[in-house]
């Protein structure tokens, strides 16, 4: 499930938060995802044209399921996100809103002779997400068909004689889904789902959940400027599918080794820092800032942050500080938030 939809950073944390969080933590929580983008492309060309324009391989998609992927500039720097799911008839794209036009942009200036036709959906098919542990039984409980799916598996089922699309989140640290549903059908199924033991959460819970999972969001902690390596998401990255844009800088960096810098989560004592704040040891700049929060525990709270460093100050053990503040580099998702 994307994590770019959420835009408020809970640096502080309001009470309806906290029992939110909690809520996503030990229960089910839901949430409207307004700001998603939903692209169709159909025509006979879609997957082979598609499948060279993003890091990921959609050629051999079977119906029903999805990948993570990167479109990149031709130097290999990233220019956004974007999930791409195969419908049977035709692909879809889903990514946030602030990269809609970009992309779309981007897209049509490749398409030259290929028999493909981009259709915006996003007007047609609202999401609704789910997360927590007990979101497959509170779906389950609403008449929502909720298979054993894989990560960014999908199935089109019924419900209540309309039709809606479940689709499996690729969060590791917790159980999530989405729904796509007309927008006729959101508010009937918020309203199923709340009966049936969810609780609607806000930005604010989302945004401490996506920070406490390491998710990097496209425009917080992954810009233009970052190379796909950089950012640890390696799922987005297929080096077996041949060629794509900015593919030689995927490939030469793999066969080269690691790159120099890496996105990371840390554990902050003192002061959280800014969004930008610089990460230094030994008085040199080492890292950047690029998102904080401090989680709501039930042991008290804990200030984390995520960021990029230098893969050689991350390994040092150095003192590291960012502000007043000083940093431990930690693995996310952060350890003892979410149940194993």
């Amino acid at each position: 499930m994307s994590s770019a939809a959420i835009r408020d950073t809970p640096a502080g944390t309001r009470s309806g938060s906290r029992e939110e969080f909690a809520c996503l933590l030990s229960g089910c929580g839901i949430f409207e995802l307004e700001n998603r983008a939903k692209l169709s492309l159909a025509g006979n060309d879609r997957v082979r044209w598609l499948n060279g324009m993003i890091t990921n391989k959609v050629r051999d998609l079977a119906a029903g399921q999805g990948v993570y992927a990167f479109v990149l500039t031709p130097q290999g720097h990233t220019l956004g996100d974007l999930y791409a799911y195969n419908r049977g008839e035709s692909l879809l794209v889903d990514t946030d809103q602030t990269q809609k036009e970009k992309l779309l942009g981007i897209f049509r200036k490749y398409i030259i002779m290929d028999k493909v036709e981009i259709t915006d959906l996003s007007e047609q098919l609202l999401t609704i997400g789910v997360a927590g542990p007990k979101a497959c039984d509170v779906l389950r409980t609403a008449g929502i068909e909720c298979q054993n799916l894989e990560p960014m598996h999908f199935i089109e089922t019924a419900w209540q004689g309309a039709s809606v699309a479940v689709v499996q989140g690729d969060n590791r640290a917790i159980s999530s889904c989405e729904i796509w549903a007309t927008p006729d059908l959101s508010k009937k199924l918020r309203e199923a789902l709340i009966i049936a033991g969810a609780m609607q959460v806000g930005s604010a819970a989302m945004e401490l959940l996506r920070i406490a999972s390491g998710r990097p969001r496209y425009g917080q902690d992954i810009s233009e400027r970052d190379l796909p390596q950089e950012t640890e998401q390696l799922q987005a990255l297929n080096f077996n599918k041949g060629c794509y844009i900015g593919q030689e800088i995927v490939e030469r960096i793999r066969s080269r080794g690691a790159v120099h810098r890496k996105f990371s989560g840390f554990e902050v004592n003192g002061t959280l820092p800014a969004p930008g704040t610089k990460i230094q040891a030994g008085g040199k700049d080492v890292g950047e800032i690029t998102s904080v929060a401090s989680l709501p525990l039930a042991t008290g709270d804990r200030p984390v942050a995520l960021g990029y460093i230098r893969r050689e100050a991350a390994e040092s053990g150095q003192l590291l500080q960012a502000g007043s503040a000083q940093l431990t580099v930690a693995s996310v998702p952060f350890s003892g938030v979410f149940r194993n």
